[in-house]
């Protein structure tokens, strides 16, 4: 009889470890699917930012080119009428040369901005890929948990353990910004 208690006892023991475990992995997987979706958000804010400077980077650049021309044509005209049209061409020259000033400067501006959103997204996105692995490796966990439960085995609670630990460390990297990443990870998982 003494056997049996204590092999119930070691049953419940296992269990309830088992159930520990998942019940904490689960809490810090819930907690890292929040935070992975606010950096989602911010990463569409800023490829949504890239995005438009990159636009508006491009109307410029065309703004330029097409005032450009239009003061090739100034000049060919004022060539062709002499005095006639210097006056009238002169005036066209110089809010042409005014217009091509302001989008000379406006043009790195807005490079450099698009690319800082670029670069934003680039970091929010290694976050993303740590919170990706965070949830793989707390699912496996959770998954080979519930497997020790059932098989009464130990060592499948001892390696749920170990890839929640994985998990656990992948979380804290995003969510204190660490710049731990595996390339091959985020390779396989996207």
């Amino acid at each position: 009889m003494e056997v049996e208690i204590g092999a119930e006892a070691k049953d419940k023991r296992l269990n309830r470890l088992v159930a520990l475990t998942v019940v904490a992995l689960s809490i810090i997987m819930g907690l890292g699917q929040v935070k992975d979706g606010n950096i989602v958000q911010a990463m569409q804010q800023a490829q949504s930012d890239a995005v438009d400077h990159w636009g508006e980077y491009q109307a410029t650049k065309t703004k330029l080119h097409i005032d450009e021309v239009a003061l090739a044509q100034t000049n060919f005209l004022e060539g062709l009428g002499g005095a006639k049209v210097a006056p009238a061409t002169s005036a066209e020259r110089a809010r042409l040369t005014a217009e091509m000033a302001k989008y000379n400067a406006e043009i790195p501006k807005l490079r450099k901005e698009a690319m800082g959103f670029r670069d934003q997204y680039d970091a929010l996105n290694v976050h993303d890929d740590q919170f990706d692995a965070s949830d793989a490796l707390l699912s496996i966990a959770i998954s080979v948990a519930a497997v020790a439960a059932l098989a009464d085995s130990a060592g499948a609670l001892y390696a749920a353990w170990v890839f929640g630990a994985l998990g656990l460390v992948m979380s804290a990297a995003g969510f204190f910004g660490w710049s731990l990443h595996s390339e091959f990870m985020s390779r396989l998982l996207s």
